[in-house]
């Protein structure tokens, strides 16, 4: 038996959050685990990258609400 392993961790499109299409409850979810993915690769360049758009994403989110 095989399976395809899909990653829920893709990149986010920056017109979601440009465009402020996302509610509140939704960005506390994404953070969530932007948060869990930069625990898990804490000091790597992918954990400092998922900070900074988990950072700009509250900011807009926190703005617009």
């Amino acid at each position: 038996m095989s399976a395809e392993i899909i990653s829920l961790c893709d990149r986010r499109s920056k017109t979601d959050t440009q465009n402020h299409e996302i509610d509140l409850r939704t960005a506390v979810d994404v953070a969530i685990r932007d948060l869990q993915e930069i625990e898990a690769h804490w000091g790597s360049e992918l954990a400092l990258e998922r900070l900074s758009e988990c950072q700009a994403m509250l900011r807009i989110v926190l703005e617009a609400s």
